[in-house]
């Protein structure tokens, strides 16, 4: 079983959905890199579940590290983080226990762990590890904007409706992401906001759910970091991302827009103006598995949240006969809204860890960010 990922830094994630808590371990940072608190419960609270579009399951979010922070800065040993789990409804879930929830693990669960899992709420499977992401993440992307590097992301669509497209102007760009990186619903044309929000509660009265697709830009990443083949940097944040429950797809810059054009208008031209860049971005900032310093754009695809409250088929693992399923307790109509702050996050992680292969810990000593 592994529930650990990176190379120079490693994050290893614990704990189910409703257990007494869900935590993670960070291992290998750099000592003495101050952690801004309030920085990390603020991604905690884009994440939380708030209104009517979200589970009215409400958990505090509150961080505790245990170990590997020492009077405000890490220190360089492992450092774990907490999470308490105080709303649970376990007993929403006795009900339904055998009977496979399409869409879910249940019955990959039962195959791979003979029944032993815990099935509550999903268990090591449910989105509530998601937190334990926002609170590693966080402290990752702390490390990188102290370098100059921004990330954030928008809903570039929620079911049919589509926001604006990040710019290609770099100065708009970075305006852009400072303005999502304020906002609990992360859309660009703020028209789109309520639409987006009708469609998921009309979602929600039909007993069903929407998914959609985030946009992610980081800009003021370096040239230079990721390998050729299996080590490209297209690879490890793919399978990062794809760590993330619920993402179904990833592509980068024109991704299979790619298949449309000639090599004449796929490829991105040099040009020199005190630094090499590129006309156009077509391939993201990233050639041949490396970064070439241009903004990194990134789509990801979120599928409708699993559990709805439509009735089904299924199984019962335990009888191997057919039934009919309704899901109750409580659950999202549509989730990508909370989930563009794990996105971001887990990319900060995974762009931290690639860069680290490169240059070990002196890139990241100096001054430390501030909120």
């Amino acid at each position: 079983m592994k529930n650990s990922i990176g190379n120079n830094i490693t994050m290893t994630i614990f704990g189910e959905s409703h257990g007494p808590c869900v935590g993670v371990t960070l291992d290998g940072l750099p000592s003495g890199f101050k952690i801004d608190l309030d920085f990390l419960y603020d991604d905690m609270e884009k994440r939380r579940a708030v209104g009517l579009i979200s589970t009215q399951r409400h958990e505090e979010d509150h961080p505790e590290i245990v170990s590997g922070f020492f009077n405000g800065y890490t220190t360089g040993t492992p450092l774990t983080l907490l999470i308490a789990n105080k709303d649970q409804h376990s007993k929403d879930y006795e009900k339904i226990k055998g009977r496979l929830r399409p869409g879910h693990a249940d019955y990959t669960a039962f195959e791979r762990y003979n029944g032993y899992q815990d099935y509550r709420g999903g268990g090591h499977f449910s989105g509530r590890l998601t937190a334990c992401m926002v609170a590693a993440g966080n402290i990752c992307k702390q490390i990188l904007m102290a370098k100059g590097v921004q990330i954030g992301s928008h809903m570039e669509q929620l079911y049919n409706l589509k926001d604006i497209p990040f710019s290609s102007d770099i100065n708009v760009l970075n305006e852009q992401i400072q303005q999502v990186n304020q906002m609990k619903f992360a859309v660009l044309d703020a028209a789109m906001e309520e639409p987006m929000k009708e469609a998921a509660l009309q979602a929600q009265k039909e007993g069903d759910s929407i998914g959609g697709i985030l946009e992610t830009a980081i800009t003021g990443y370096p040239a230079g970091i990721g390998d050729p083949i299996f080590g490209a940097l297209e690879s490890t944040l793919t399978q990062i991302l794809y760590s993330i429950p619920a993402v179904k797809g990833v592509s980068f810059g024109l991704g299979f827009g790619f298949a449309n054009l000639k090599g004449s208008q796929a490829n991105d031209p040099f040009y020199f103006d005190g630094q090499i860049r590129t006309t156009t971005n077509n391939n993201a900032g990233i050639n041949g598995g490396i970064s070439n310093g241009m903004p990194i754009l990134i789509h990801t695809c979120v599928k409708p949240t699993s559990s709805i409250y439509k009735v089904q088929n299924s199984v019962d693992y335990s009888t191997k006969q057919n039934v009919k399923l309704q899901i109750v307790g409580r659950h999202d109509p549509c989730i990508i809204h909370r989930a563009r702050i794990v996105v971001d996050n887990m990319l900060s992680f995974g762009l931290l860890d690639a860069w680290m292969s490169k240059a070990a810990l002196t890139p990241f000593e100096g001054e430390q960010y501030e909120s």
